[in-house]
């Protein structure tokens, strides 16, 4: 089984900044694409950033220059540092990675999620 663990979100005021988390745990072989995705209330999810195992980074627009993917391959870790936050920032964050198991299976795994709220 593998999972994807994210932590770091919360409550901060516009023009601040936070730290996203997150881990794949469990059998693995290999890791492929991570990304971060985000879903504000009421709005279909939506792409803030990916990141390939060689270090590529594509992002949002909207989150360019103020946002920065980065990640770990030794910990199986990828971060989301955001700055100069807005409230239009505001949505659930979920981590993505697709994933070579253990077993040979490639898999899309996603996150539980968690809550960045930015207040003006």
């Amino acid at each position: 089984q593998v999972q994807l663990v994210e932590s770091g979100g919360g409550r901060v005021q516009a023009g601040g900044s936070l730290r996203l988390s997150c881990v794949a745990g469990g059998s693995i072989f290999s890791i492929n694409d991570m990304g971060w995705y985000r879903q504000a209330l009421g709005k279909q999810r939506e792409l803030v950033a990916r990141i390939i195992s060689g270090g590529s980074t594509n992002y949002a627009d909207s989150v360019k220059g103020r946002f920065t993917i980065s990640r770990d391959n030794a910990k199986n870790t990828v971060y989301l540092t955001m700055s100069s936050l807005k409230p239009e920032d505001t949505a659930v964050y979920y981590c993505n990675a697709n994933v070579v198991a253990s077993t040979g299976w490639s898999l899309d795994i996603w996150g539980q999620g968690t809550l960045v709220t930015v207040s003006s």
